[in-house]
């Protein structure tokens, strides 16, 4: 074992240890290793797992399970896209479809260079002008395939 594997060992033990005795603590763990480290790091599964004398099987279907638990690292901006009813009445199918393909990636996908990951949203709140998207914590709406477009753009030339 390296010096960075027990470092990440020991990080991810200092998440899961205040919370383990809590009832229900699988997902608050879950939740709070994804806030700590943007994703549920794979070598977490063995440690929540003897933490909670619960199997591997069981911890990683309940991170399977749930979309909000990523496996791997968001890209450097997340494109949440309102797949709500309001939203779909207005365009947001055409538009999911546009990003899926403009992106390279479908739902829960980053694309190649680790930009952009695309996630559903089910209601942003936005339903009188939609289609609406959440780029990180900023709202659009209205958004059409070319004004999507110019949004990834500009995501892509700010570094």
């Amino acid at each position: 074992m390296t010096n960075q594997t027990v470092l990440a060992d020991d990080e991810i033990s200092a998440v899961i240890g205040p919370l383990s005795k809590l009832p229900g603590a699988l997902l608050p763990i879950l939740h709070a290793l994804q806030d700590r480290f943007g994703h549920v790091p794979e070598s977490a599964v063995p440690l929540v797992a003897k933490a909670l004398n619960l199997s591997r099987a069981e911890v990683h279907g309940t991170i399977t399970y749930y979309h909000h638990f990523r496996q791997h690292p968001a890209g450097r901006h997340v494109l949440h896209l309102c797949r709500a009813e309001a939203c779909q009445a207005v365009g947001a199918d055409a538009l999911a479809e546009h990003a899926k393909k403009s992106l390279d990636c479908d739902f829960h996908g980053t694309t190649k260079d680790n930009t952009l990951t695309l996630e559903p949203a089910y209601c942003l709140g936005q339903c009188a002008i939609g289609p609406s998207l959440l780029i990180d914590d900023e709202i659009h709406a209205k958004v059409t395939p070319a004004r999507f477009d110019a949004l990834v753009a500009g995501l892509r030339g700010a570094k």
